[in-house]
């Protein structure tokens, strides 16, 4: 009984993420238009950094001091304080960059071929294999230091900084941009009372990201403990899967509307994201030490970086025989770690 009650409070908590980044990048965004924030800078930014909002405070909580429930012989569960568990903050990033590419992906060309934009193939793909190496040698020593962090964030902000640049020419931007100019134009129609919901919509969208990472992290632990299972399994398998759920629900419809460009910038752009910003920030806070981590794990989300270059650039699109080498592929790596 005690266990599915850890589970519930762990679903709770994903639930909290996920409505959390939604609120927050909602509120936020339509606060930066009223602002006379562009709504180019506001897709790129705001919504960009919102929706790794969930990765970011899990890695956030996992990688400080915990306070969770233990067994405590016939009176059933007490409390401990426990120390930081870096390696669920770096398997949760890690699983995450995984399961959106073999997964997600994956998933989506199952359910109908993806046509790729040439801009992904030149761009977003290329820098998700450089920033994949770049954290690859920086665990060499299975450690991610403070400077480190930093000069992942230093990439990041490059990397907003040059799409601001260059999606100026893109049609597809062109497109977003319209959509938030509209929403603009709304905003401005609506008056101070809608200013005060938005406001509230981040600040409660802020206070589920905190109680949800919470929940997720301190459960996740109590269920680690409980099974005798490191805790980066349930972070690479779990917590990974959990906070890729948005994406592969927004891979899945956008798959049926044949939005192929939505499918590989959500799922690409999201990995350059937990790698540089989610993970930079991170240990820019506090340094990562891996523990239970292995090699194999970074070597599959290093693999998984490369091999999609030649997937999606031989003909332009990500055929069904290609979605089952990926899928397939994730389920294997799943399958590896937790026996």
């Amino acid at each position: 009984m005690d266990i599915v009650i850890h589970l519930l409070w762990l679903i709770g908590g994903l639930a909290l993420l996920y409505f959390g980044a939604e609120w927050l990048v909602k509120g936020a965004s339509e606060i930066a238009l009223r602002l006379g924030i562009s709504p180019l800078v506001v897709g790129l930014t705001v919504v960009a950094f919102g929706t790794s909002m969930p990765e970011l405070f899990v890695c956030l909580k996992a990688n400080s001091p915990q306070v969770i429930a233990v067994p405590a012989g016939w009176v059933g569960w007490g409390i401990a304080v426990g120390e930081a568990s870096p390696d669920m903050a770096l398997g949760n990033v890690v699983g995450s960059n995984i399961f959106n590419i073999a997964l997600i992906l994956g998933v989506a060309a199952l359910i109908r071929p993806i046509v790729v934009h040439s801009q992904l193939i030149k761009r977003e793909l290329p820098i998700l294999l450089v920033a994949s190496a770049v954290f690859v040698g920086m665990m060499s020593d299975m450690a991610l230091e403070r400077w480190e962090g930093m000069i992942l964030v230093m990439g990041i902000l490059f990397y907003i900084a040059a799409n601001l640049r260059l999606s100026k020419r893109a049609r597809y931007t062109q497109e977003r941009y319209e959509e938030f100019e509209k929403a603009a134009i709304e905003c401005s129609r609506q008056g101070r009372a809608r200013l005060w919901i938005d406001v509230g919509l981040v600040i409660f969208g802020i206070g589920a990201l905190v109680l949800g990472s919470d929940w997720l992290v301190v459960h996740g632990e109590s269920l680690a403990l409980y099974f005798g299972v490191p805790e980066v399994i349930i972070s690479l398998t779990l917590f990974a899967l959990g906070t890729s759920l948005p994406e592969l629900a927004t891979t899945v419809v956008a798959s049926f509307k044949k939005q192929g460009d939505i499918i590989t910038g959500n799922a690409i752009g999201s990995c350059i994201f937990n790698l540089l910003f989610v993970l930079g920030a991170t240990a820019g806070i506090r340094p990562l030490k891996a523990g239970a981590l292995s090699w194999l794990d970074l070597s599959v989300m290093m693999g998984l970086a490369v091999l999609i270059i030649p997937l999606m650039g031989s003909s332009m699109k990500l055929s069904r025989v290609e979605g089952v080498i990926l899928t397939t592929a994730a389920i294997v790596y799943a399958t590896v770690v937790i026996m």
